[in-house]
C-alpha cells in the first residue's frame, strides 16, 4: 500500500441564490454564483491492490456505503476499469447541513485525487460528468473555478477577468443546527418564480438568497446569526443554510467581529478564492 498526502476539499459559498422555476421531475431551476474558501475538509488516500474501497474515518450519522467519498471512488474506479482499491480518511471540519458543500467537495476531491494517483487519465469534463451523478454541486468543485451556475446547478459559466468577483475575507458563522436541503426545497412558501438575472446584473449588486426567508422562519438560530452579522457587514446565508457569512476587506477586521460573537457560537475566518485550493496542489 502507498500512503498519499492530504488533499483539500474546500468549502463553497453561494454569493446569491435565486430559484427561477421547477421542472416536471420536481428539481428546481436556479441561478447562483459559487465561490470557494481556503478552508474546508481534508482527505488522505491510501491505495490498495485488492480493489476494496474503504472509509477509515468515523463520521456519525453517515454510513460508509452512503458516503459520497466512497460512492465517488467506486464510480470512478469502475468507470476507468481500474482494479485498484483505496482507503479514504476524511478530516471533517465543515458542518453537515451547513450549506458549504462539504459532501460534494469531498466527492469532487476524491474524483480528482484518484484520477491522478491511479493515473486514470480522465479529463475534467469526464470527472464533472461523473460528479453530476453524485450531486448537482459536485461539478463546480471538480472544475475548481468560480462560476455562474444555472439549471439545477450543473450548467456552469466560469467567471474570469472582469467578471470574476472580489476575493474578500469572509466571516462564516455556523449555527448549531443542520438544515436539510429537501426541507427548504419542499417548503410551500419558497419563492420559485424569480425573474432571471444576468452576470452583469450580479456584478452590479443584484441577487439575494431566496431560501433565507424559509430557513429563518423555521430555524431561529439562523435568523439570530444573520442579525448578528448584519450589524457589521452585508450578510447572507449560503445555499439552503444553515451557515451565514459576511465579507470584510481584511482578515483582522473579520477576526475582530468573530471574537464578538455570542458565547458558544462557532465560526471561522477564511479567504475567498476564485480558484479552488484543490488545484494549488493538484497542478491541473
Amino acid at each position: 500500500m502507498n500512503t498519499i498526502k492530504r488533499w483539500p476539499a474546500p468549502a463553497k459559498l453561494n454569493l446569491f441564490l435565486h430559484i427561477t422555476g421547477r421542472r416536471a421531475d420536481g428539481y428546481h431551476q436556479l441561478q447562483s454564483v459559487f465561490q470557494f474558501l481556503d478552508y474546508g475538509d481534508e482527505l488522505s488516500f491510501t491505495l490498495r491492490a485488492d480493489g476494496e474501497v474503504l472509509r477509515t474515518s468515523d463520521l456519525p450519522g453517515v454510513p460508509s456505503e452512503q458516503d459520497l467519498v466512497v460512492r465517488a471512488a467506486k464510480l470512478l474506479l469502475q468507470y476507468a476499469n481500474c482494479s485498484q482499491g483505496v482507503e479514504i480518511e476524511v478530516e471533517k471540519r465543515l458542518p453537515m447541513g451547513g450549506g458549504l458543500g462539504g459532501g460534494s467537495s469531498n466527492a469532487a476531491t476524491t474524483l480528482v485525487a484518484l484520477n491522478q494517483l491511479c493515473a486514470l487519465g480522465c479529463s475534467v469534463d469526464e470527472l464533472a460528468t461523473l460528479g453530476l451523478q453524485l450531486g448537482a454541486d459536485v461539478p463546480v468543485f471538480v472544475r475548481g473555478h468560480v462560476a455562474w451556475a444555472e439549471g439545477v446547478g450543473e450548467q456552469l459559466t466560469l467567471l474570469e477577468g472582469e467578471q470574476a468577483p472580489p476575493e474578500p475575507w469572509y466571516l462564516v458563522i455556523e449555527p448549531a443546527c443542520s438544515v436539510a436541503t429537501e426541507v427548504v426545497f419542499n417548503a410551500p412558501d419558497l419563492t420559485r418564480d424569480c425573474h432571471p438575472i444576468t452576470i452583469p446584473h450580479f456584478l452590479e449588486g443584484q441577487g439575494i438568497n431566496v431560501c433565507e426567508a424559509v430557513v429563518k422562519k423555521r430555524f431561529p438560530l439562523v435568523a439570530n446569526a444573520l442579525d448578528f452579522l448584519l450589524k457589521y457587514a452585508p450578510a447572507r446565508m449560503s445555499g439552503t443554510g444553515a451557515c451565514v457569512f459576511a465579507p470584510f476587506d481584511d482578515r483582522a477586521t473579520a477576526q475582530r467581529v468573530l471574537e464578538l460573537r455570542p458565547q458558544g457560537w462557532r465560526g471561522f475566518v477564511a479567504k475567498g478564492k476564485n480558484r479552488s485550493p484543490l488545484y494549488e496542489i493538484s497542478g491541473w
